[in-house]
C-alpha cells in the first residue's frame, strides 16, 4: 500500500500553480474548473486583455486608497480568477463540474472563497462544488 496526493490536492496544487500568473499586487488567486477528471478551464486574477496590469504599471488603486479586502470592487481593474476561468469554457462542460480555488498574499495561502458576484456566475454556469485548501484532505491511501 502507498499514498499519494489526493486528487482534490492535486487539482488544488494546479489551482495555485495558475494563481501565480496573476497580475495583481494585492491578492493572487487561480481558478480551475474539473469535471470528469479534465480540466476544462482556468483563470486567474488580473486586468482584462489590453489593459495595463497593476504589477507593469507599480500600483493599484485599493491600496493606494486603503480599501479593506471584499469591498469596492467595482474599482478594481481585476477580473476574478473564477471569472476568468468561466468565460474560457464552454457551458455545457461545466455543467456539473468542480471549480478549485486557491489564493495567496505574496507567498502566504489564504482563504479563498468566492464573492457574491463569482458566487453567481459559478451557479449560473451549472458549476456544482467550489473546492479549496480548507475543504481537502490532502492524502489518499491506493492499493
Amino acid at each position: 500500500m502507498r499514498t499519494r496526493e489526493s486528487k482534490k490536492a492535486r487539482y488544488l496544487r494546479i489551482a495555485g500553480e495558475v494563481a501565480r500568473g496573476s497580475t495583481c499586487l494585492r491578492r493572487q488567486y487561480g481558478a480551475i474548473i474539473v469535471r470528469e477528471d479534465e480540466i476544462i478551464a482556468t483563470g486567474y486574477n488580473g486586468a482584462p486583455r489590453g489593459d495595463a496590469n497593476c504589477c507593469d504599471v507599480g500600483t493599484c488603486w485599493r491600496i493606494q486608497n486603503n480599501i479593506p479586502h471584499g469591498e469596492r470592487y467595482e474599482m478594481c481593474v481585476a477580473v476574478h480568477a473564477e471569472m476568468n476561468a468561466i468565460i474560457s469554457a464552454a457551458r455545457r462542460d461545466m455543467i456539473g463540474s468542480t471549480l478549485y480555488l486557491v489564493g495567496f498574499d505574496g507567498d502566504k495561502p489564504i482563504k479563498a472563497e468566492p464573492c457574491l458576484i463569482c458566487a453567481k456566475l459559478i451557479k449560473n454556469a451549472g458549476i456544482k462544488e467550489v473546492i479549496t485548501y480548507e475543504d481537502v484532505d490532502p492524502i489518499e491511501t491506493t492499493e
